[in-house]
C-alpha cells in the first residue's frame, strides 16, 4: 500500500460519506462543513471530521448512522485500507449539546506498522434559507445546502460556537465568492432565528478584533497542518494569516455590515 497517511484518512473520509449519501441513512442527509467544500468544491483544505445538517430527531438518525457505518463501512475499509475499526455514538460531557450528536469511527492497525485514525461524524443543524442541492462527484449523487447557505453559515459559526475556530475564518477566506447580493439581510434572518442578538455579536466581533494576534497564528499553523503545500505556500507568499485574517475582517464590515460599532 503505497498511500500515505493523509490520503488514506481522506480515502475513508470518501467512503463514508459515499455510503452515507446512497443509502437509507443517509435520506435528507445534507452533507455540510469543510470535508464537503473538499469533496464537492475542491477545498484545498482538509478536514477532520464529516458534517451533516439534519432537521429531524438527531438522537435517531445518530443511531441510524451508527447501524450502517458498523454493517457497511467496517469490512469495507478493513478490505480497503487493512485497518480494523469500530463505530460507537460518542460520549462525554461534548456528548450532551442539544444541538449536535457525534458518531465515532475509529479505526487501527497493530504491529509494525501500528496506526490509529478517528473520524467523528457529527450529525446538527444549520439555518438554510435555500431548498437543498444536489451535487455529484463520479456518478455519487450528495444532497447538500447551498452554496450562500453554506458561506453563511460560517459566520453563524464565527458567532455560535463556544469558541471561535481558525477554520472558519480560513473556509470563509477560500469561499467568500459564495456570498450573495442580500447576504447581509439573509444573515440578519439567521440571527433572528437563532436568537443572536445584536449585543452579542458586537462583543464577538469585539473579541475577534481584539485577539488577532490569536488567530492570525491559528490561521498559519492551520495552513502549515491541513491545506494542500503548493496553495499553502501560495498564501504564504502572499502573508499567510495575516492577510486571510484582514480580508475576512474587510468583507464582515464592507460587504455584510457585521462590524460596525464593534471596533469603537
Amino acid at each position: 500500500m503505497n498511500e500515505t497517511r493523509s490520503e488514506t484518512v481522506e480515502g475513508i473520509q470518501k467512503l463514508t460519506a459515499g455510503l452515507i449519501a446512497i443509502n437509507p441513512a443517509g435520506h435528507k442527509l445534507y452533507l455540510i462543513g469543510g470535508f464537503r467544500y473538499r469533496l464537492l468544491s475542491h477545498s484545498c483544505r482538509t478536514s477532520l471530521d464529516i458534517d451533516y445538517h439534519w432537521d429531524g430527531n438527531l438522537d435517531g438518525k445518530q443511531m441510524e448512522i451508527v447501524d450502517l457505518l458498523q454493517s457497511k463501512l467496517l469490512p469495507e475499509v478493513k478490505r480497503r485500507f487493512g485497518y480494523d475499526g469500530t463505530v460507537c455514538p460518542a460520549s462525554g460531557p461534548d456528548a450532551d449539546s442539544p444541538f449536535v450528536r457525534t458518531v465515532l469511527a475509529a479505526f487501527y492497525r497493530t504491529g509494525a506498522r501500528a496506526d490509529r485514525i478517528e473520524l467523528p461524524v457529527e450529525i446538527t443543524r444549520i439555518t438554510c434559507l435555500d431548498k437543498p442541492v444536489v451535487r455529484t462527484v463520479a456518478g455519487t449523487v450528495y444532497l447538500t445546502a447551498s452554496d450562500a447557505d453554506m458561506v453563511e453559515s460560517k459566520i453563524i459559526a464565527l458567532f455560535n460556537r463556544g469558541f471561535l475556530e481558525a477554520r472558519d475564518i480560513l473556509d470563509l477566506f477560500l469561499f467568500q465568492d459564495s456570498f450573495v447580493a442580500d447576504s447581509a439581510q439573509r444573515l440578519r434572518t439567521k440571527f433572528i432565528r437563532l436568537q443572536i442578538s445584536s449585543a452579542a455579536v458586537t462583543d464577538r466581533c469585539g473579541r475577534l478584533l481584539k485577539n488577532r494576534v490569536v488567530h492570525v497564528r491559528a490561521i498559519d499553523a492551520i495552513l502549515d497542518d491541513q491545506v494542500d503545500a503548493a496553495v499553502a505556500a501560495t498564501l504564504m507568499a502572499a502573508g499567510g494569516g495575516n492577510m486571510i485574517f484582514d480580508t475576512v475582517v474587510a468583507l464582515l464590515g464592507d460587504k455584510l455590515e457585521i462590524l460596525r460599532g464593534a471596533a469603537s
